[in-house]
C-alpha cells in the first residue's frame, strides 16, 4: 500500500519539474502569430522577408514604424498597432536570440 502512495508523488515532482524546463515565456507566445506569414522562428519560406537572424534593434524599429505608419505595409501596421512597446521589445529580443 505505501508503495502506491509514493509512485503519484514522485509522479507529480518529475511533471512540475518538466513543466519549469519548458516554460514559455511571453515573448515566444506573443511571437508565435509572427510565424503564420515569417514561418517558423521567423525563417520565410517565400516572399514575406524572413526576421530570423535580425538584431533586436533592426525588428523593434520595424515594428514601431509599422505602427506609427512610417514604414508603408498593407498587413503589418495592424498588427503592429496591436503591440504596446513592451510587448514589441519581447517580440525583438526573442527573434534576436535565436541561434
Amino acid at each position: 500500500m505505501r508503495i502506491q502512495l509514493i509512485k503519484p508523488v514522485l509522479i507529480i515532482l518529475f511533471c512540475s519539474t518538466s513543466l519549469q524546463a519548458t516554460e514559455i515565456t511571453r515573448g515566444v507566445m506573443l511571437s508565435n502569430s509572427c510565424a503564420a506569414c515569417h514561418g517558423t522562428d521567423g525563417k520565410s519560406p517565400g516572399a514575406i522577408p524572413s526576421i530570423y537572424g535580425k538584431t533586436s534593434e533592426f525588428v523593434s524599429q520595424a515594428l514601431m514604424d509599422f505602427r506609427e505608419g512610417k514604414r508603408p505595409a498593407s498587413v503589418m501596421g495592424r498588427h503592429a498597432s496591436g503591440y504596446s512597446d513592451e510587448e514589441i521589445q519581447m517580440i525583438a529580443e526573442y527573434f534576436s536570440s535565436l541561434p
